[in-house]
This record gives C-alpha cells, structure tokens and sequence, in this order.
C-alpha cells in the first residue's frame, strides 16, 4: 500500500460518506422523501413499505443529518490534500478513528432501537469508507 494510494482513498472515504446527504437533504420535503424512505427502509429490513419521514420531526432530523454527513465528508476530502502531505499517518488514524467511532455508535444505535441488520449494512459501509486505510502505507 502506498501514500499516493491511501492519499486517493481518502477521496473515496469522502464520496462514500457525503453520498448518504443528498438522500437525507431530499428528505426534507415531503414530495421528494421517496428515495430517503426506500433506503431506511432497506437498512432497516424488511423491506415493506412502511417507512415515512411524513413528520416535521423526521425531516428535520433527516436535515441536520444531511449536514452533519456532508461536512464530515468535506473534512475528510480536505484532509486528503495539504494535510495528508504533511502528515499522512495522522490523517490516516484520525479517518479510520472516526469511521470506526461511526460503525460503532450507529450499529449499536441500529440494534437498539430494532434495526439490527442496519448494523450488518454498516460493515460493508465501514470497509468501502475504510479501505486501503486500515494500515499504515508503506514507506
């Protein structure tokens, strides 16, 4: 695994992260909310048609979360510029360190409030943001 490698990768880490907001941004309005059912729908299996993000509780959570995805994805694609140059080993731990606080906190969120194969969802998540991250590049 080489810098340049994980240095690309972390780009990737960005679009798999921030790809979830356009998602959740469209579920702020109800006409536009389809998509954003279907995928918690699917997360959440079974796949039955019964999600709604109809109240103004869920849309507006659907939009803070919009954000907060979409700026944590601007901060790894920046990371992977003048920052990953100068200390690449640093940018790679605090990635994988906060990709790895994610996996843990909306797993344990998944199984506790009844969605537990949301939780199986997020390992492939984990491993595509993650990748060629997981280890130290070699010199």
């Amino acid at each position: 695994m080489t810098l340049q490698t994980q240095k690309r990768w972390l780009r990737v880490s960005a679009l798999v992260i921030g790809g979830f907001a356009p998602f959740l941004l469209l579920a702020t309005i109800p006409a536009t909310a389809g998509p954003a059912e279907w995928v918690i729908d699917l997360l959440g299996l079974p796949l039955d048609g019964t999600v709604s993000l109809a109240s103004p509780e869920a849309r507006f959570l659907c939009g803070l979360m919009a954000g907060f995805l979409a700026g944590w994805a601007a901060t790894v694609w920046l990371l992977s510029g003048a920052p990953f140059d100068a200390a690449p080993e640093a940018v790679r731990r605090a990635v994988v360190g906060g990709a790895l606080l994610w996996f843990v906190i909306d797993s344990a969120g998944s199984i506790l409030s009844g969605h537990p194969s949301n939780a199986v969802f997020n390992i492939a998540v984990l491993a595509l943001a993650v990748g060629p991250l997981w280890r130290r590049a070699d010199a």
